[in-house]
């Protein structure tokens, strides 16, 4: 496969991810997500779109240069599942958090998607150090949406469904 189509699909995967988490925030994000006791640090719900999109562009940039780079196969696959496995978990925090609306089962997601992003970063950085330095701001946006996820759960536990 040449770097060319290589390219377009490392951009495209997280992308995808991104839209697929998308389906369950835009569906709640004017409703029920807005009638929630914000925490008053909470950034503006217009925020997040275009973060979210520099991330998952910098994560395809990221996945392109690790996957380009020459290595060794069982690091290749690793990185490669780890990467997958983080983009999952991403896309499902959206449904877990605002389609099903368990904000404590969120929060617990949340920590788990961390811990896939840190895996991934150090996979990443044993083959590409560029690839590992671009997902840095991937979790630490993740680490702040952690304690944002907190915030809401603690302040809306007793409403959540």
């Amino acid at each position: 496969m040449n770097k060319n189509i290589k390219f377009i699909i490392a951009i495209a995967l997280p992308l995808l991810a991104g839209a697929i988490g998308s389906i369950a925030t835009s569906r709640n994000i004017n409703s029920w997500y807005n009638q929630l006791n914000r925490p008053s640090w909470a950034p503006p719900s217009w925020l997040f779109a275009p973060v979210w999109t520099s991330l998952f562009i910098m994560m395809g940039i990221a996945f392109y240069l690790f996957w380009t780079t020459k290595t060794e196969t069982h690091w290749k696959i690793k990185g490669i599942f780890i990467f997958i496995t983080q983009l999952v978990l991403n896309a499902l925090w959206s449904f877990v958090f605002f389609e099903i609306k368990w904000m404590g089962i969120a929060l617990i997601e949340i920590i788990v998607l961390w811990i896939a992003i840190f895996l991934t970063i150090l996979v990443f950085s044993r083959i590409n150090k560029l690839s590992a330095w671009l997902l840095v701001p991937y979790i630490a946006w993740v680490s702040f949406a952690s304690f944002l996820n907190y915030e809401y759960w603690y302040l809306n536990k007793l409403i959540e469904q």
